[in-house]
C-alpha cells in the first residue's frame, strides 16, 4: 500500500526520480562537496515539505528519488533545490558572502520522470548507479562506438 500524505484537502503519493548535472557535465562532486550536497539536498527538501526518499551523488551527475507536494510543481522544486544548494557551495567552498546567485554550478536542465508504482525499481536503480556505470564501462572498454572515428 502506497503511504499516502494529506493536505488540507487531498490525499496524495507523488514520487519523481530526477537527474540534473554540473554545468559541462564536470567531474566536480566528490569528497567534502559529496558530504555536503547530501545533506543541503535533505535540508533544502525539508524546507518545502518534501521528502527525498532516495538519492546518489555521482561524480558528474545527480540522482534523486524525491516526493513532492501537488502544491508546488516539479520545476520549482528542482529550480529550488539547484538554486540554493549553488549558493550554498560558492559561500562555504568558494568564499562568496553576498550578491552571488549561484548560476555558475549547475546546468540548466534536468532530467524527470514519475516513479508511480515502480518505486522500489527507480529507488534500487539510483541505490546501484555507480555500480551500474563501472559494469557499462566494462561492456565498452576497448570499442569506440563513434561512426567516425573508425
Amino acid at each position: 500500500m502506497p503511504d499516502y500524505k494529506s493536505l488540507t484537502h487531498t490525499r496524495w503519493d507523488c514520487k519523481y526520480h530526477v537527474v540534473f548535472i554540473p554545468k559541462r557535465r564536470q567531474k566536480v562532486i566528490y569528497g567534502r562537496l559529496r558530504k555536503f550536497l547530501g545533506n543541503i539536498f535533505h535540508e533544502l527538501a525539508k524546507r518545502k515539505g518534501c521528502e527525498i526518499l532516495e538519492g546518489h551523488l555521482m561524480r558528474d551527475h545527480v540522482h534523486i528519488c524525491i516526493r513532492i507536494s501537488p502544491k508546488y510543481s516539479v520545476s520549482y522544486i528542482v529550480g529550488y533545490l539547484k538554486g540554493k544548494c549553488a549558493i550554498a557551495i560558492a559561500r562555504h567552498f568558494k568564499g562568496r558572502q553576498r550578491n552571488f546567485s549561484g548560476e555558475n554550478f549547475w546546468a540548466r536542465g534536468y532530467f524527470v520522470t514519475t516513479v508511480g508504482l515502480d518505486e522500489d525499481v527507480v529507488r534500487a536503480y539510483i541505490r546501484d548507479q555507480e555500480k551500474n556505470d563501472e559494469r557499462h564501462d566494462q561492456l565498452n572498454l576497448g570499442w569506440d562506438t563513434r561512426p567516425w572515428a573508425q
